[in-house]
């Protein structure tokens, strides 16, 4: 959808049935059903609204939820990847038996908790548990990576052998019966913090995501981007980093943002003399960047929210100025590499005029205006997102004879819809696992006392521990799973030792993030590759260089909490132009070229590179050192400018 408004619009014209991939005919219309029924729940849940009478209490909720869009699930997504184009007849086995279930236990959510079912359950109910547990693995393995399937199904049977593990592993062993009632019944597996979190609040922002990509949203902001930034010296990277910033704070997912902002912005980048391994770079990295951009910064923001049991706007709040410098960083540093290598924009006939473009995309930039002051202003977190929602429909039916959006493509749109919540539901439900297992043992406060133990209460130590853990781990799960794991087993360690706990908990979800632009795995860099036809290893290496604010800046703020606004203003700003005029200094270290000095030799780099690193650690000593170095590059760079441009 990233190419033009009118091509998006042309989108909409097709069948929303064939756009569907497996679900076509009865899947498309049972997915459709399913997702109408949930949507309908879920709204009845947020406001309040008592529909027909019905006010089903939490746990009641979170099972329909799951076996409602879990049914999605098992239709939407295959059990082998040769499957992707039809449903067979065991999927619609599977979707039938965890909506039924679902129903089974939501009927019965509160003689489950008058009875304790999670220590003591009927021989019925520990039956259902089983089967129950192992359709949300399957659902799991369905809408993750094979790898995070593996390590959910580890730690759901951790509570059979945790007795029998050594030292911090150890924790109280529960039988087969036992386990699975725990994981279904109880509060902490299951239907734990994460699957709270989702059914509450999530949901909206799903269904935001959605009806923003399908109504044209992807493509208002390419074309906003292209017509304020187009023509100027390096046109098209900043387009590709305003755009994917733009996009990506609502979508929050950095390898989709790739494939949905990266079809346009890279081949224009390449066509105006960007290298291929290099436009694939600033994509992938303006993508990923997107995930971390308030107001919407996915699933793992709002878990955040919840386990901090603070507002979700203070997440936002907390998270702003690391993801302003971030984008700062990689637009002052396209803007160096276009001058060092003289390139240009794109020419102005191929630019949409900016009042032309405001015109007809102005509901997006509304729409953004009005989720953030809901949110901030009014803190409505999860009315907010289905208000927006609806304000983008009501405007694509007013403009239906222009973009085609009759009845079937408002099917389309509710199956897209499903398919979006059905697959984190499905990771969320088992990911809980996780949590449920590490709950019940006990295991989860005592790994975290013993690993500030053996720390000795070394600070550099554990936030080296935590970046090595989450970089590990977020190569082969999904950023929300990374963070959940860590906010239990690491983040109460990194607190004890007095740092702050939302810095410490940015710090945790930024390096889950950190994975999608760093080998080997790189999702978001891989996918760039794929579009730019360009070699993915040196993408991701190149990746890293051009987006390495994003490894530095969570030790920053958790060192000098005034980078996520914690202070005085005048602290706030202090703390923010020092990093500004480190930021300009590396990337002119890392591009070669600096305002008023031109190109750069290698002695002025190196100097000007040690000076904005100084200017990063919170000490005024380093501060005054950082200048120094800062001070003497430029005055060499001013002297040796003539060779260095030769170069």
């Amino acid at each position: 959808m990233a190419t033009t408004t009118t091509e998006t619009e042309t989108v909409l014209m097709e069948d929303p049935e064939a756009r569907s991939g497996r679900l076509t005919g009865a899947a498309f219309w049972a997915t459709f059903v399913l997702t109408v029924i949930g949507l309908v729940l879920s709204i009845n849940q947020v406001f309040n609204l008592g529909l027909g009478g019905f006010r089903p209490i939490s746990t009641a909720y979170y099972y329909l939820m799951i076996g409602l869009f879990g049914a999605v699930g098992f239709l939407a997504f295959p059990a082998l990847k040769s499957q992707k184009t039809n449903v067979k007849w065991f999927d619609w086995i599977l979707s039938a038996a965890i909506l039924g279930l679902s129903i089974w236990i939501a009927l019965r959510a509160q003689a489950i908790l008058d009875g304790g079912w999670n220590t003591s359950a009927p021989f019925e109910a520990v039956i259902v548990a089983g089967v129950y547990v192992a359709l949300v693995l399957e659902g799991l393995r369905r809408t993750g990576e094979i790898i995070l399937f593996v390590f959910c199904l580890i730690f759901a049977t951790y509570p059979l052998y945790a007795g029998s593990m050594p030292g911090f592993l150890w924790g109280v062993q529960l039988d087969l019966p036992q386990t699975l009632t725990e994981h279904v019944y109880g509060l902490e597996s299951v239907i734990g913090i994460p699957m709270q979190v989702v059914a509450d609040t999530l949901i909206g922002f799903l269904v935001f995501g959605v009806v923003l990509a399908t109504t044209g949203g992807g493509a208002f902001f390419m074309d906003f981007a292209s017509s304020m930034m187009g023509t100027s010296r390096g046109g098209p990277a900043k387009v590709a980093i305003i755009s994917s910033g733009l996009f990506g704070m609502l979508s929050g997912s950095p390898t989709s943002n790739v494939l949905t902002t990266g079809t346009l912005t890279i081949p224009t980048m390449k066509r105006c003399g960007y290298p291929p391994t290099y436009a694939a770079a600033v994509e992938a990295c303006a993508s990923t960047g997107g995930a971390l951009m308030p107001p919407v910064m996915g699933a793992a923001a709002f878990i955040m929210a919840n386990f901090l049991n603070v507002p979700y706007a203070e997440v936002v709040t907390a998270a702003f100025l690391p993801a302003i410098l971030f984008y700062f960083a990689l637009f002052i540093q396209t803007d160096f590499y276009a001058a060092r290598n003289g390139l240009r924009g794109v020419s102005p006939d191929e630019v949409p005029p900016l009042m032309a473009t405001l015109a007809g995309g102005w509901y997006y930039i509304a729409a953004i205006v009005g989720l953030t002051i809901l949110l901030l202003a009014w803190r409505l977190e999860g009315e907010a997102p289905f208000w927006v929602a609806l304000f983008l429909v009501a405007v694509a039916v007013v403009r239906a004879k222009t973009i085609g959006f009759t009845p079937m493509r408002a099917a389309g749109l509710v199956v897209d819809i499903g398919q979006a919540i059905a697959q984190i539901l499905g990771l969320i439900a088992g990911i809980g696992l996780i949590i449920g297992a590490m709950s019940i043992t006990g295991v989860a406060n005592s790994f975290s006392r013993e690993l500030v133990q053996y720390a000795g209460g070394n600070i550099g130590l554990l936030l080296a521990t935590g970046a090595l853990t989450s970089f590990i781990l977020g190569m082969g799960m999904t950023a929300s799973a990374c963070y959940i794991f860590l906010a239990i087993v690491l983040a109460p360690a990194l607190v004890k030792t007095g740092l702050d706990p939302m810095a410490v908990h940015l710090y945790v979800f930024y390096w889950g993030i950190v994975s999608f632009i760093t080998p080997p795995v790189a999702l978001a860099a891989i996918a760039a590759a794929s579009i730019a036809k360009a070699d993915a290893m040196a993408v991701g290496f190149k990746s890293l260089r051009i987006g390495s604010l994003l490894l530095l800046l969570p030790v920053l703020f958790v060192l000098q909490p005034a980078l996520i606004l914690k202070g005085s203003p005048m602290l706030v700003l202090q703390v923010a132009m020092t990093a500004i005029t480190a930021v300009i200094l590396i990337a002119a270290a890392f591009e070669g070229y600096l305002y008023v000095v031109g190109s750069l030799s290698l002695v002025a780099r190196l100097l000007i590179g040690i000076g904005g690193l100084l200017l990063l650690i919170p000490e005024t000593y380093t501060d005054m050192a950082g200048l120094a170095f800062a001070a003497i590059g430029i005055v060499i760079g001013l002297l040796t400018r003539e060779r260095a441009a030769a170069t």
